[in-house]
């Protein structure tokens, strides 16, 4: 069978699903569109069914992607995802909205399951629900009640799932058998949903009953501090922090044991596997491709671990409500904050934390400038070029000039990410319109199984789906890099000088490299590119830097150190600063200066280049049109704030 999981948010569909289906799930799109199709599998009585966890939603009518998915599947009987059954979900202590939106589904004729979830949570907040009389208000459905958070009701709602088989003989319409508005038709769906919700409201007048309780007014005392006015600001800021502090601590070190773990698998490949071209593509193009598509993991699963506390607690819900106000101007909504300062991180699980924010036109514009935040990636190049052409000088005695620069050039990031998402906002037309329906849920303790299982599952979305665009791309720069029309006859003629021979073996290596570098098809390139970066202040050899910098921004100091022929030690950078200092143009001036250096800088702010984000934005749109225009635009933008900058300062 295909069996549906619906219900409204917030109702802990997720944790049935997860306690249903473990780990035997997977993640995908819904044939046609860009919303996320979160499927699993059950065993009954050694009979394979497939679990379809749907967007939640309060009405089967939509006002988003999310919802229109729903409503197309429910609708339409012929859909290739209509359920054979649903299980729907409804939080215990909010039953009288929740049974909105599954009277709808009932109507259709559809066999359901009804989860009374969060029992214990109504038990506490002193609510009392008759279940034999709410059975009778729909006949055929079995009943059951559970709590998914910590474990309790998985059998009983399997042994539900077997009991359908008198449904259409006990079938009684609640409201209207079958029939929906249509989709444009408004004032149909407001009539119908005053008339239920007045029908749904007596009908409960006899099936539950409320006692006075604290457990609510606990909540509520804490929201008074965590949504206050300013309060909730700065508390939202030492989170924010605090996240960002563990990410940049406990991930840098995993990191490194990957860069460095696959360093050596690289170099122990190349040694192991007879030399040639094979060799050459696996140890230098394969290894170092999918280590550029691992080395991103342990920001990933991290982020996503704070990530989903703040969601399992309830915390995130309230940050998104005290953004709200501050990012709808822009274009954006209250869930845009946590990607994009995300983005500041890394702008991989920034873009997939986009999926938060159901309505289409505001996750796209956070998606398109999400990048714009200064990654971790932009530091060691913000930090060489710094150090290259900005004075180690003190303002007022105690501002390090050097390091008002860097705050600058993130700053600058943050002003166009909002200045662009307002652009956007009044260039992409869409009906749906931006508005926030959001229910702030009791505060609960995490469950880390849910934890765990959503960590898993962005790790996996990522390594899988956009790991084998990256790998891909990492091979075409390997291969330009790699070979060159002439490469050969040029590394013959500098093994023939004299300054090579009187170079020590290392730095015959270094040198050799560089040569093979400027005469590859990629150095060729750089060379071919000179004219068009001449006017920011730049020569080929930062030309080949910005090619390769696609693999990942940091490659650019990587690329100019092998370029510049730097020694691969412990004091690298400075004699790279050194080289760089000391290199002229024809006519005896400096190639790096003031205006070219922070034009630079001003480059690598807005240039969209990281291949590894494009990927992940052809995932997360499920088209290339995106991306691309991503790219262009960014890359168009960059080019002119650059040649703005180097003209002003020059």
């Amino acid at each position: 069978m295909k069996i549906a999981l619906l219900g409204n948010p917030n109702t802990g569909k997720s944790s049935v699903f997860n306690l249903l289906t473990g780990l035997r799930q997977q993640v995908g799109n819904f044939p046609g569109v860009t919303v996320d199709k979160r499927s699993g599998f059950i065993q009954i009585d050694q009979v394979q069914h497939e679990l379809i966890d749907f967007p939640g939603t309060y009405s089967i009518y939509p006002r988003s992607k999310e919802e229109t998915v729903v409503y197309d599947v429910l609708s339409d009987p012929t859909h290739s995802q209509h359920p054979d059954q649903v299980i729907f979900v409804v939080d215990a202590s909010n039953l009288q909205r929740n049974l909105l939106f599954f009277t709808q589904v009932y109507d259709l004729g559809i066999p359901c399951v009804l989860v009374l979830n969060m029992w214990d949570l109504a038990q506490k907040k002193g609510i009392t629900i008759s279940v034999e009389d709410l059975g009778a208000l729909f006949p055929g459905v079995p009943i059951v009640t559970s709590n998914a958070r910590i474990g309790l009701g998985k059998d009983r709602i399997l042994t539900a799932i077997k009991s359908f088989g008198d449904h259409q003989l006990t079938f009684q319409p609640f409201y209207n058998s079958g029939k929906l508005c249509k989709v444009e038709d408004v004032k149909c769906q407001k009539l119908e949903a005053e008339e239920r919700l007045q029908k749904i409201k007596t009908a409960l007048s006899k099936v539950v009953q409320t006692k006075s309780s604290e457990a609510e007014s606990i909540s509520r005392k804490i929201d008074r501090i965590l949504i206050h006015p300013i309060a909730g600001y700065l508390i939202f800021a030492f989170v924010l922090m605090v996240i960002f502090q563990f990410i940049f601590t406990f991930a840098n070190a995993p990191m490194n044991w990957i860069d460095l773990l696959f360093s050596h698998f690289s170099a122990w490949s190349s040694e192991v596997i007879p030399k040639g071209m094979v060799s050459d593509l696996i140890s230098q193009g394969i290894i170092p491709g999918i280590g550029g598509v691992v080395v991103f993991v342990p920001q990933i699963a991290m982020l996503f671990f704070f990530i989903s506390i703040l969601e399992e607690s309830g915390y995130l819900s309230r940050v998104v409500f005290i953004m709200d106000r501050l990012m709808r101007p822009f274009g954006l909504n209250g869930k845009s904050v946590v990607p994009l300062m995300s983005s500041v991180a890394c702008a991989i699980p920034g873009i997939m934390a986009t999926r938060t924010i159901s309505n289409w036109k505001e996750r796209l514009i956070t998606i398109l400038v999400a990048p714009f935040m200064s990654c971790s990636a932009r530091i060691p190049v913000y930090t060489l070029l710094i150090s290259l052409v900005i004075p180690k000088t003190y303002l007022f005695g105690f501002v390090n000039l050097q390091g008002i620069v860097l705050f600058a050039l993130y700053s600058l990031g943050i002003v166009f990410a909002l200045l662009i998402s307002f652009l956007l906002k009044l260039m992409i037309k869409q009906k749906e319109k931006g508005f926030l329906l959001l229910e702030l849920p009791d505060y609960k303790n995490p469950r880390w199984g849910n934890v765990f299982i959503n960590v898993l599952e962005k790790v996996k979305i990522f390594i899988l789906d956009a790991g084998k665009i990256i790998l891909a791309i990492s091979i075409i720069l390997w291969f330009l890099a790699s070979f060159g029309p002439d490469m050969d006859g040029a590394a013959h003629g500098l093994s023939k000088t004299r300054t090579y021979q009187s170079m020590t073996k290392k730095e015959q290596t270094i040198a050799m490299d560089a040569c093979k570098l400027s005469h590859s098809y990629i150095g060729i390139l750089g060379k071919g590119m000179e004219p068009i970066i001449k006017p920011l202040g730049y020569n080929w050899k930062i030309g080949i830097s910005l090619i390769t910098s696609f693999a990942a921004r940091e490659v650019f100091v990587g690329s100019l150190a092998t370029i510049y022929a730097v020694q691969d030690d412990s004091e690298e950078q400075a004699l790279l600063i050194d080289r760089m200092r000391n290199e002229v143009k024809a006519d005896g001036t400096p190639v790096f200066n003031l205006a070219s250096g922070v034009s630079l800088m001003v480059f690598y702010v807005f240039a969209m280049q990281c291949m590894a984000t494009l990927a992940v934005v052809k995932r997360e749109t499920n088209s290339w049109k995106w991306p691309i225009i991503q790219l262009i635009f960014m890359g168009v933008l960059a080019y002119l704030a650059a040649w703005f900058t180097f003209v002003i300062l020059s």
